[in-house]
């Protein structure tokens, strides 16, 4: 074998310029067979899909080297990105001969001639349906609703999602990272080609252009019926004892109707909106009228004089609605003025409700909270204790999930947040597939991972409570079902605990925006029972070694939802 070897290498030595155009040849023989392998994987149906996968791995290793969490929703946007070539596009494009007529300032039925000239292929996922693009002016809203931007991640499903959990019929997406949100289209539609900005959290599909709103009409769910329009139906309540000072401004309105009262209010830059007859109110939340005491809906059904089918309140019983605009009376925030003497933790189970409960407090004191840890998408969200040491004393409270003695015992005192587990783990798993308000897709749920996780994270809920009820020094035990049934009276003992005073104000205008930005929505429930009945009785006993632990503390055991007794 050596020798032919041999004279192979002599002759080589002899002949180089033979060697390299062997060489040559060998290379462009490769290159012209690699060429038509990607030729013919492009001509097929499934082209797209399969770049889109190729993006879609990528996106995955760099997120769970980096940061997992807050780009666990692009992976999943990706990949339902393979089953058509734009997912957010119409499926009713049979239907474009249908318009409505156009009535003051409302554009919403205008969508027939913006799509023309869209692909029939373009489906709809039924969460929403695609309607065009808009104008949109600085001054003058299309979407008057609420709105927040992300020049990072933004995404068509996260704006879709986050407008159709507060209610609204429309979601538009602007320069690539801006989410508006509204009842009513006010703005022309305009050419197809001028939505032409790429979504900063998913390169795959567009969101919107320079002023433009790619726009997109939601299917609401059943949650969001206790709406009237853009306004929030708060219900009938007693007319307060000193209306002048409980509703500072109001005026009659001829032919009254719940629209014209949201608009005035609206436009005097007022939260309520108060129909009493013919007579309409604004203000805000305050302790002469905080929405605290509800009456029977039925001492407030008198009619509108200008729509029969609403109900208007009259002189002794007040109908209320809040409207699109932002009380900011607890939104300013701040770092602590002095650095705090003592470190007070506030600490949960993964999936309890930690990121929640520390915008509340946020919006409760004026300060912000900080970590343990460090996440960069909870920093960009406004969380801007984020970034400190969680030794620093800058912030008001420390979030951790930590549940080790030595790290429970360098803490001073503790709110310590207690969830249902399985709701909590549920939630958890759903952060740690889908980011922190997106979803883990089914075949995590029915894969290995499900019951591999149920297996791990179970008995850490009861261990993490009890490790803070043993080593914890001062801990207050706030349940998250109490918060959310609950929430001034749970809130306002939460505040006193930190040694802060309580403001009222402050506390109803967060009872207004409770949710912030990190509620996860409850459009995409499982369709079943996701535990097995010996994962059940497993975590049945852990709920009732918790419940014990609770009551020899004398504290309140654990709420009835947890389990059937």
């Amino acid at each position: 074998m050596a020798k032919p070897l041999l004279k192979i290498q002599r002759y080589f030595r002899r002949k180089p310029v033979r060697f390299f155009s062997l060489i040559l040849l060998y290379l462009t023989a490769g290159s012209l067979v690699f060429l038509h392998s990607g030729f013919v994987g492009d001509s097929g149906p499934g082209a797209r899909g399969g770049r889109d996968s190729v993006v879609a791995l990528e996106m995955g290793s760099r997120t769970s080297s980096s940061d997992s969490r807050g780009l666990g929703i692009m992976r999943r946007v990706f990949k339902e990105t393979r089953r058509s070539g734009r997912r957010y596009g119409p499926p009713w494009m049979k239907k474009t001969g249908q318009e409505t007529e156009r009535r003051g300032g409302d554009y919403t039925s205008n969508w027939n001639r913006a799509l023309k000239g869209r692909n029939a292929k373009d489906m709809d996922d039924g969460r929403a349906k695609y309607i065009g693009c808009y104008i949109d002016d600085t001054q003058k809203r299309a979407l008057r609703g609420v709105s927040f931007f992300d020049y990072k991640k933004m995404t068509v499903f996260r704006c879709q999602d986050n407008c159709a959990e507060r209610g609204y019929m429309y979601a538009g997406l602007e320069f690539g990272a801006e989410c508006y949100c509204g009842h009513k289209i006010q703005a022309p539609n305009c050419s197809e080609s001028e939505c032409n900005m790429e979504c900063k959290g998913e390169k795959s599909n567009l969101c919107g252009g320079a002023n433009r709103l790619s726009i997109y009409r939601l299917e609401l769910s059943q949650e969001s019926a206790r709406r009237y329009g853009s306004a929030i139906f708060k219900g009938c309540f007693h007319r307060p004892d000193n209306v002048t000072l409980a509703l500072p401004f109001s005026a009659v309105i001829q032919n009254m109707s719940v629209d014209k009262c949201v608009d005035m209010c609206t436009e005097r830059e007022k939260s309520l909106a108060v129909l009493a007859g013919d007579r309409c109110h604004c203000g805000f939340p305050t302790p002469l009228f905080s929405l605290h005491e509800l009456e029977d809906e039925a001492l407030c059904l008198h009619h509108c004089h200008g729509e029969e089918f609403e109900s208007c309140g009259n002189d002794k019983y007040f109908v209320v609605y809040q409207t699109q605009v932002q009380d900011n009376r607890c939104m300013d925030r701040h770092f602590l003025p002095t650095h705090a003497k003592q470190l007070v933790a506030l600490a949960s189970f993964p999936g309890a409700g930690n990121t929640w409960a520390r915008h509340l407090i946020e919006l409760a004191t004026g300060f912000y909270t900080g970590s343990y840890y460090f996440d960069g998408s909870l920093y960009n969200k406004g969380f801007k204790g984020e970034r400190d040491h969680w030794r620093s004393g800058r912030t008001i409270c420390i979030k951790t999930h930590e549940s080790g003695r030595k790290e429970i015992e360098s803490l001073d005192s503790s709110i310590l947040m207690i969830r249902n587990p399985y709701k909590a783990l549920m939630a958890e798993f759903n952060r740690k597939y889908g980011g922190h308000i997106g979803f883990a897709s089914q075949a995590h749920w029915r894969g290995k991972e499900w019951p591999e996780f149920v297996k791990n994270y179970a008995p850490w809920w009861a261990s993490h409570t009890l490790d803070w009820l043993n080593y914890g020094k001062n801990v207050h035990v706030v349940h998250f079902e109490d918060l959310k049934r609950d929430l001034f009276s749970q809130l306002k003992g939460m505040v006193q605990f930190l040694g802060l005073k309580v403001s009222e104000d402050r506390l109803l205008c967060v009872e207004g925006q409770k949710d912030g930005n990190f509620k996860r929505s409850g459009l995409r429930k499982l369709e079943y029972d996701p535990y097995t009945p010996e994962m059940r009785a497993s975590i049945n006993e852990l709920i009732r070694t918790v419940d014990t632990a609770l009551k020899k503390r004398k504290m309140s055991g654990v709420p009835d939802e947890y389990m059937p007794r």
